[in-house]
């Protein structure tokens, strides 16, 4: 197959194909009559892959380490299991600190619907932002000037 074929039967683009063919990924032989790249049934595995892993969030780098790994004849999945173990650990703190924002959100809607609007002085822009910063600095929100 050649670059757009590929792109094809794997439902992605003809720069996807060669992106990965540049950095080494996936390799294509040369067609000795026509110097055209042909990409193999190997090739389309390794794609598969590829963009399987790009879909459960894997990174270009984590992949090529993947892939060495198997290269070198050995199991992959110890290491696919390390990379999923922490990449659950950060989802689960980024999780929690979406969780937090979204609850000083609604603080913030429902505090700043009775405050009226004002307009801005040379030492306030938005009244209700100044007023809505970290809890640990709270007690010193008036003091940043002083």
């Amino acid at each position: 197959m050649r670059v757009t074929e590929l792109a094809n039967a794997m439902n992605t683009t003809a720069d996807t194909v060669r992106y990965y063919t540049r950095i080494g990924l996936i390799s294509p032989v040369k067609n000795p009559e026509n110097g055209y790249k042909i990409y193999g049934k190997a090739v389309q595995q390794r794609l598969t892959f590829i963009l399987s892993a790009r879909q459960l969030g894997f990174s270009v780098e984590e992949i090529k380490n993947i892939i060495i790994e198997a290269n070198k004849g050995h199991t992959a999945c110890p290491l696919v299991r390390k990379i999923v173990q922490h990449r659950l650990e950060e989802t689960e703190k980024q999780f929690q600190a979406a969780l937090l924002l979204r609850e000083k959100l609604r603080n913030a809607i429902s505090d700043w619907q009775s405050k009226p609007d004002k307009v801005p002085t040379g030492h306030m822009i938005c009244h209700l932002i100044e007023g809505a910063g970290p809890e640990e600095d709270a007690d010193h929100q008036g003091n940043i000037n002083e």
